[in-house]
């Protein structure tokens, strides 16, 4: 195999949760300590800062890359989706892994990938930590896929864990109340290691709580900060809760006298993020008249949160380029949006993704209206050619709708 070939083969022969929903999902560690064990545990030789949570963790991820860099540090950075290339998920200083290194491993470790059923997550774990040990990378930021307690990556012990926040999304996994699914993202919280929390309701601050005391672990609440004045390149106001948490964590690595970071280095950090780490769709500017923005947001929460700031913009005409996956409840997202709109509805490039036709149909019970698209390249060009330079374009409603645009 070449590696296209390579690549298409993790793709196509082994079950992807972000492609194919819930086939895709173990619940279970054994395979990926198995892995692990495989490779001659590469994640003992790591230190670590593990970032869970239902929205905000792969900002937040970038945020600390960024800022680890900026101090000189050699950074590993593992998160997930990617948005145009594989690689993405995988980067040292903001470099990609390279073709060749995807390439080696497979090829070393495919005959027990196949024996082993290894899931598309497992394998990439396991390619990403034996990347970084063999990089000598000075500190990897590893993002949760999916959960926390049964995720992949949870077979690692970092310096400090992470808890952006906790909304409801993926509850056919990890429970339907805030509370169940706070007890699945508190199980990265580990034996006498400090957790940052980002943000907390009652119902999840008590499990928060519980599970640090159990562990023996200080825990901290980033959101309890003074509002941060440091500037960002990510531009979503919703950053500013991140930028809390990545300040906290930061002080709590700084306590543990294993890295120095300065207060320059978390300015820098913070104004470099897309330079440094090459982060992509997060409230990204295509365009100025009209102004296009695109957002990943893809849960009620996130959506929530980026509808409160379109409606700020000021604009004649709202023009909105949406789609979902076929698992999200409709009736919960589709009331967040406004109205008072041009939709174009177009289905994301996956397995997953909800058709456009149907999307259209389901939106009108909410009186929100527009036309269908066979693509969203038809949907993002229709909206450029309608919008006047004084509208604004919003694209966004699920991962696979943002990776289908022209972001660089």
């Amino acid at each position: 195999m070449n590696y296209q070939e390579t690549i298409n083969w993790m793709f196509n022969q082994l079950p992807m949760y972000q492609m194919k929903g819930a086939s895709a999902y173990k619940k279970d560690l054994t395979n990926a300590l198995l892995l692990v064990n495989h490779l001659d545990n590469p994640q003992q030789k790591l230190r670590c800062i593990h970032v869970a949570g239902t929205n905000g963790k792969g900002s937040t991820s970038h945020m600390l890359a960024s800022i680890f860099q900026e101090a000189g540090y050699k950074v590993g950075l593992y998160t997930s989706p990617h948005l145009i290339d594989f690689r993405e998920r995988i980067k040292i200083n903001g470099i990609e892994i390279s073709e060749d290194f995807v390439f080696d491993f497979i090829t070393k470790n495919k005959t027990f990938f196949e024996e082993n059923d290894m899931s598309f997550f497992e394998m990439t774990i396991g390619l990403a930590f034996d990347y970084f040990v063999k990089e000598k990378v000075d500190l990897a930021i590893i993002e949760v896929g999916m959960g926390g307690r049964l995720d992949a990556t949870n077979v690692i012990t970092p310096l400090v864990s992470v808890i952006t926040n906790i909304g409801k999304d993926h509850t056919q996994f990890l429970g339907n109340t805030l509370e169940l699914i706070a007890i699945e993202k508190a199980g990265i919280i580990k034996p006498q290691i400090p957790v940052v929390i980002g943000e907390y309701t009652d119902e999840t601050k008590s499990v928060f709580l519980a599970k640090a005391k159990e562990n023996h672990s200080d825990i901290y609440f980033a959101s309890e900060l003074i509002a941060t004045e440091t500037p960002s390149d990510l531009l979503g106001e919703y950053q500013v809760h991140n930028k809390k948490t990545v300040i906290q964590t930061i002080e709590v690595i700084n306590s543990q006298k294993e890295f120095t970071v300065a207060k320059e280095h978390i300015i820098t950090g913070l104004s470099s993020v897309v330079k440094n780490t090459g982060l992509l769709g997060r409230w990204q500017q295509l365009g100025a008249f009209p102004k296009i923005i695109c957002d990943t947001a893809h849960n009620k929460n996130g959506i929530e949160i980026v509808m409160k700031q379109v409606q700020k913009e000021k604009f004649k005409t709202l023009h909105i380029v949406l789609g979902f996956v076929n698992d999200k409840d409709l009736n919960e997202i589709l009331p967040l949006f406004p109205k008072k709109a041009v939709y174009y509805f177009c289905k994301p490039t996956n397995f997953r993704g909800l058709d456009a036709s149907i999307l259209q149909d389901e939106a009108r019970k909410y009186d929100l209206s527009g036309n269908s698209y066979n693509s969203i390249s038809d949907a993002y060009t229709s909206a450029k050619i309608n919008a006047t330079k004084d509208d604004f374009i919003y694209i966004g409603g699920s991962t696979f709708i943002v990776a289908g645009l022209p972001l660089n």
